[in-house]
């Protein structure tokens, strides 16, 4: 199968009422984990990469391995750039075989937002690649933070109606108080659900949430026992996401926890047993535990009360 557009597969998962995931990789254990944790629960999933990524291993290292996994995976598998800045690079992902990106303008003002976002829709609709789009600012926001505050960072509903018509994005991160990394919260999770229905209710669009990454206890604590310095690392609970799901969220975004799988597995490994050299018995065992976190997260994305009613028949 040939890696296929984004909007495909959100428009099934909109429909069917449940959400699919994205999950970061940078190499092949990484994309290997995710692609056989796609295969054993048969959902399509995004296969996303940041900027920092393509720099990494390399844009055409990366759409060769994508497009290996793709022709002999029996489920749909989207190449994604995530958090696109760099309108050269966000091009040169289009030509090169991406089939979605994200343009993230969200630091510039709402109008030149809309513009640049317009330039990259235009853009990717000469290839068929999908385009997502973010509204609000991306970081943690505290019990503690003001009203006035909170507005300044979070989506503006009324603005994201706007947005949506005036671009022609297929599908919108709006920011409703997640964050990327370990560290989300450092008071009680607060994701403003009232604010993504409104969000829903007026763009009629697939919603994506970012700063998905649920960060397991029992992960933070294996990376700890073998020296990570993660203490309070804290993510989003999977009863907060499967309620976002339920009001509008179509693709769910994960990097920190197949990060935190990862580099638990390495540093056990690697201190039990101190005398092995060969990468592949290193790698190995990570690539495992990052399997076992996409299949928990597809299931907990799709095993879920039925979504809430979006207007659509």
């Amino acid at each position: 199968m040939a890696l296929v557009p984004g909007r495909d597969i959100l428009a099934d998962a909109r429909r069917g009422g449940y959400a699919v995931g994205a999950f970061n990789f940078n190499n092949l254990e990484q994309l290997q984990a995710i692609v056989h944790g796609a295969e054993a629960e048969q959902t399509p999933v995004f296969l996303a990469t940041s900027e920092g990524a393509v720099h990494y291993a390399g844009l055409d290292y990366i759409v060769a391995l994508a497009r290996t996994a793709a022709a002999s995976c029996p489920v749909g598998l989207v190449l994604h750039l995530d958090h696109g800045r760099d309108l050269e690079l966000i091009a040169g992902c289009i030509a090169a075989g991406y089939t979605s990106v994200m343009i993230d303008a969200s630091n510039m003002p709402f109008e030149e937002n809309k513009r640049v976002t317009r330039l990259v829709v235009e853009m990717a609709s000469r290839h068929g690649v999908s385009v997502e789009a973010e509204l609000g600012k991306l970081k943690g926001v505290e019990d503690i933070v003001s009203v006035s505050e909170r507005d300044a960072v979070l989506v503006d509903p009324e603005q994201a109606q706007e947005f949506v018509k005036g671009t022609g994005i297929d599908s919108l991160a709006p920011a409703i108080g997640t964050a990327h990394g370990a560290f989300k919260f450092k008071g009680e999770p607060r994701l403003d659900f009232e604010r993504l229905q409104r969000v829903r209710d007026l763009t009629g669009i697939p919603l994506v949430l970012h700063g998905a990454s649920s960060v397991p206890e029992a992960v933070v604590a294996q990376a700890e026992k073998y020296g990570a310095k993660v203490a309070g690392a804290r993510g989003v609970p999977i009863a907060d996401i499967q309620h976002a799901i339920r009001l509008g969220v179509s693709k769910v975004n994960v990097d920190t926890d197949l990060r935190l799988a990862l580099v638990g597995s390495l540093r056990q490994v690697l201190a039990e047993h101190p005398e092995e050299i060969d990468p592949r018995r290193i790698l190995g065992p990570g690539r495992d535990a990052m399997t076992e976190i996409v299949r928990e997260r597809i299931r907990s994305y799709r095993m879920m009360e039925p979504r809430m009613n979006t207007g659509e028949h």
